[in-house]
């Protein structure tokens, strides 16, 4: 297994992916991209608007390569040498308030001196917090981890809401996934192991939102909850400007500023001083974006 096989595969789920989103959304259509990077290598940027469920969304492929910026060399502690980079990354911002966003990346990463890892992640990012869907979405995420091993979810739960924490605003982004990085041969896995925990996250996404989709895009709102929505937006805007280490590592590398800056709403708002109502739903949604919670216990959360 190389970098070769590898790379196809990503491919071919960013292939699967967008067929299988249309299908559900039943009206766009995804349009195709393809760009250069100066430095070596580039990547299909796939992006669908204005559909029955989906305002805007991208599924994006790159596999870029060339020397290892100085910036990513420090960051990461890393020997000086050439790099090679590919992944799948998604985020897609639906029409409804009552749809949540959702966010995944899975990708490899090697470099010259053969060095290499895995890293990803899936999250979720709801305008409104449904106990019932934070359970089911963690309760698929349980169920692809623990296939490879028992301590991952625990793990990559706990990274997550660690990572997506908006520290500024003392919140979580969403109710949070799974996230890891820096997966490699070691602590008795191997390249193959590694790889196929990523597929298994990657074939994830589209039953696991899918469901997500059809289960609420029919449920009514109104200008509150669109108004809701736009701040929530712009929460989504402040973590990926201010904290994304994806963000900062395809500017970093002089990627393709359209594709990395694809992850940001066609709308958000930032009303000043913004404040909920006691006891309102948008009160509760606060309330439950905090790290910690134990989403798959069956109890409500207080």
């Amino acid at each position: 297994m190389d970098r070769a096989h590898i790379t196809d595969w990503f491919k071919d789920l960013q292939d699967r992916i967008c067929t299988r989103l249309e299908a559900a959304d039943g009206k766009a259509e995804f349009e195709e991209d393809q760009w250069e990077r100066a430095g070596g290598g580039g990547g299909r940027s796939r992006v669908i608007n204005n559909g029955n469920v989906l305002e805007k969304g991208g599924v994006n492929f790159s596999a870029v390569h060339g020397p290892t910026p100085d910036k990513i060399l420090e960051a990461l502690k890393l020997k000086r040498a050439d790099f090679y980079a590919t992944g799948v990354s998604i985020v897609l911002h639906p029409q409804s308030p009552m749809v949540p966003i959702i966010h995944m990346n899975v990708r490899y990463f090697e470099m010259s001196n053969g060095t290499w890892w895995f890293g990803g992640g899936i999250d979720l990012t709801p305008h409104y917090v449904v106990e019932e869907d934070a359970r089911y979405f963690h309760g698929q995420l349980k169920e692809v981890c623990d296939r490879h091993h028992h301590e991952y979810h625990e793990k990559f739960k706990t990274w997550a809401d660690d990572y997506f924490y908006i520290k500024h605003r003392k919140e979580t982004r969403g109710i949070g996934g799974i996230f890891f990085d820096r997966l490699s041969e070691n602590d008795g896995f191997d390249k193959q192991q590694r790889f196929a925990f990523v597929q298994d996250v990657g074939n994830a996404f589209v039953p696991v939102y899918t469901h997500l989709m059809k289960k609420n895009e029919a449920l009514p709102y109104g200008e509150r909850e669109s108004n809701w929505q736009k701040i929530r937006r712009g929460r989504y805007v402040e973590f990926n400007l201010v904290y994304d280490k994806g963000t900062k590592f395809g500017l970093d590398t002089d990627g393709r500023t359209e594709s990395i800056l694809m992850s940001l709403p066609p709308q958000a708002n930032w009303a000043y001083n913004f404040q909920v109502e006691e006891n309102s739903k948008e009160a509760n949604t606060l309330r439950l974006l905090k790290k910690g919670v134990d989403w798959i216990g069956n109890q409500p959360h207080k």
